[in-house]
């Protein structure tokens, strides 16, 4: 009897974003969310999340769209991270709000278009 193959479940390891101007993506990414900055070099920025995910920004043109994947980010005080984030030069989809599967949310823009959502913890 042969044994099935054991799964190794993946864990997130970077998330990577285009982005046309790299000072304006760090006004955001670093500013207004708070993500670590751990270096960077040549067009390049790695951030880091509170949990560990890597966040590399990569400054090349960059597309947006609607229906591509978003990032969600889980943070304190909604409403002031949302002004924070207009204030370095994002826009506002939906203002924060209470979700039907039981999340206060807030979807914005960041200055490519990207969608990014935002999360209240509790």
């Amino acid at each position: 009897m042969t044994s099935a193959p054991v799964l190794h479940r993946p864990v997130l390891h970077r998330l990577v974003l285009s982005a046309k101007s790299l000072p304006a993506a760090l006004d955001l990414y670093a500013g207004a969310l708070g993500l670590a900055v751990e270096r960077t070099a040549d067009g390049f920025a790695w951030l880091r999340t509170a949990d560990g995910v890597e966040l590399m920004v990569h400054e090349r043109p960059a597309v947006a769209s609607d229906a591509a994947v978003a990032v969600t980010f889980a943070l304190p005080e909604l409403d002031a991270a949302v002004d924070r984030w207009v204030a370095a030069g994002g826009t506002v989809v939906d203002a924060p709000a209470a979700q039907p599967w039981g999340e206060r949310m807030a979807v914005v823009r960041d200055a490519d278009g990207h969608i990014v959502c935002l999360v209240e913890q509790p």
